[in-house]
């Protein structure tokens, strides 16, 4: 193989000797094997090059994967505050819609009147007032509520239009006790911290 162009150097060559019995090289090959050795180091680079983006993109993907499992730890109880808040509204609201759809019969109206009067500490001069409608009902099934009973003595019964349907309110000379329906759902959700 001959050179075809010729190298200027900038200062004389000084012991140069010419040899004669050096070995051919045989160009192509040097040219592969320097191509070879040049890919090869292409290969490592591009090889760790490629690890350290992904040791980074792990610990990134770490970093998140932590921030959401903290993020979750901190949210989680704030959700079931929430939820179990939801929950129990939505339990005071069927119940309050279960009431109101529920007929009114003798039998529920003497079952709201005893439980009222188990709150009663005083038993002598006992008022009990009704909505129109209820105290009617009562009388028209001839309630033995309307007489009386053992452990309190006589009762009086007085209509109300200010008592809502289904609730009375039981008055002594120390105190009343509010049975209504509305003051029941109100002590519910206050004691469910609504």
């Amino acid at each position: 193989m001959k050179w075809s162009n010729s190298i200027n150097l900038q200062q004389p060559l000084q012991d140069v000797r010419l040899l004669t019995k050096a070995p051919m090289l045989d160009w192509q090959e040097h040219l592969r094997e320097r191509e070879k050795a040049a890919y090869e180091q292409g290969r490592r680079d591009g090889e760790q090059a490629l690890g350290e983006l992904l040791l980074k993109q792990r610990n990134e993907m770490f970093e998140l994967q932590n921030g959401i499992i903290d993020s979750l730890r901190q949210m989680l109880p704030k959700m079931i505050l929430e939820t179990e808040s939801a929950l129990i509204q939505l339990a005071l609201e069927a119940a309050k819609k279960m009431v109101a759809g529920l007929k009114i019969t003798e039998k529920t109206l003497e079952a709201v009147v005893r439980e009222a009067l188990k709150q009663v500490q005083d038993t002598s001069e006992i008022s009990i007032r009704l909505h129109p409608e209820d105290l009617a009902l009562l009388r028209q099934h001839q309630s033995p509520l309307l007489e009386g009973l053992p452990e309190t003595g006589p009762l009086r019964f007085a209509a109300s239009t200010e008592v809502t349907r289904g609730g009375c309110i039981v008055q002594t000379r120390f105190g009343l006790v509010d049975a209504l329906r509305e003051t029941k759902l109100e002590q519910l959700r206050k004691a469910a911290n609504l």
